[in-house]
């Protein structure tokens, strides 16, 4: 099988690969309970993760994404304005315990930049535009979270959130990752070895994502009895959030003019939160085992099953508006 045929392959197959991940954690967690030391693999894994998918964008799409003003413009309304109204909104239904609404704020207020893409692609939604404001949905996020913590939280985020894990985020999941996806790039457009060690790294965003995924998962797991009642307050709340923001991305899409393909591309973008690059900002928060880890990952395994849904729903509403011979 060609690289590019097992690529596709991949790419068609990643959501039983990412059930088949979490099943295989969970397993793994029952039988070992020692799992939990694997959390220390976390943070590089999601490094690795990132760069694969940053590969992934041409570094001359990444400017031609950053100067579609309506595509960006709709999707920092969304998520960075419209989606943190809805938050507030869910906030009041949420446990008090600090811990939980941190870790309730830290999942929702944040979009995701890593599988979401993928999913997107499976829904026929402009996928390629999405991943190219990847590197702008993360720079946002981790700008503008320390301010919604405090908006929301007010004493108890300046109590028990350290800043400093954010700033180091953005260099180790932004800085870094991008930088060496564009050296990776031009090393490909010089040499034979650059470009056949580039097309190899671009079977990696699937298994990348999967790994973090069944580490995670692993990781996190032997604590969640230990938190169960938080679990089972928080998960409703999750699931009326999955409910409504994807009608959220589309009506704000709509207001922006976006094509189609764009408008399911920002309802997938409010719909996925970024649980997996968070999670390591949650577990430097003191005290944070096993509450916050175990409220984040709710949201994760929740998202998961309603992104089936939102794919088949979109593949639906796509071949609805495509007449033949004309996308």
């Amino acid at each position: 099988m060609t690289t590019a045929r097992f690529r596709s392959f991949l790419e068609a197959n990643q959501i039983p690969v990412y059930l088949g991940a979490v099943l295989l954690a969970f397993l793994a967690a029952w039988a070992l309970p020692a799992t939990r030391v694997l959390s220390a693999a976390i943070d590089p894994l999601i490094a690795v993760m990132l760069f694969v998918t940053f590969l992934q964008v041409p570094m001359s799409d990444l400017r031609r994404a950053m100067v579609n003003v309506r595509f960006v413009g709709a999707l920092a309304t969304a998520n960075f304005i419209v989606v943190p109204i809805l938050v507030a909104c869910l906030l009041p239904w949420v446990p008090g315990d600090p811990l939980v609404r941190i870790g309730f704020l830290l999942v929702l207020l944040t979009p995701c930049i890593d599988y979401v893409v993928t999913f997107a692609h499976l829904g026929r939604a402009d996928a390629r535009s999405l991943l190219a404001s990847t590197p702008f949905l993360l720079a946002g996020q981790m700008l503008l979270l320390p301010l919604y913590l405090g908006v929301f939280l007010g004493d108890e985020a300046r109590e028990l959130v350290r800043w400093e894990p954010f700033a180091q985020a953005f260099v180790w999941l932004i800085a870094v990752p991008l930088a060496l996806a564009a050296a990776f790039q031009a090393w490909a457009q010089r040499s034979v070895a650059g470009a056949r060690a580039t097309e190899w790294l671009g079977v990696m965003p699937v298994p990348a994502t999967a790994a973090v995924l069944a580490v995670v998962v692993a990781a996190i797991t032997p604590e969640l009895g230990l938190a169960l009642n938080a679990v089972r307050q928080v998960a409703p709340v999750y699931v009326a959030y999955a409910a409504i923001a994807p009608v959220i991305g589309w009506m704000i899409a709509r207001m922006w003019r976006l094509p189609p393909a764009q408008k399911l591309a920002a309802a997938f973008s409010t719909s996925t939160r970024n649980s997996l690059v968070v999670l390591p900002l949650g577990l430097a928060i003191p005290g944070a085992v096993p509450v916050l880890p175990a409220v984040i990952v709710t949201q994760t395994l929740i998202e998961l099953m309603a992104e089936l849904l939102y794919v088949n729903i979109a593949v639906r509403k796509r071949l609805g508006q495509v007449t033949p011979g004309n996308e």
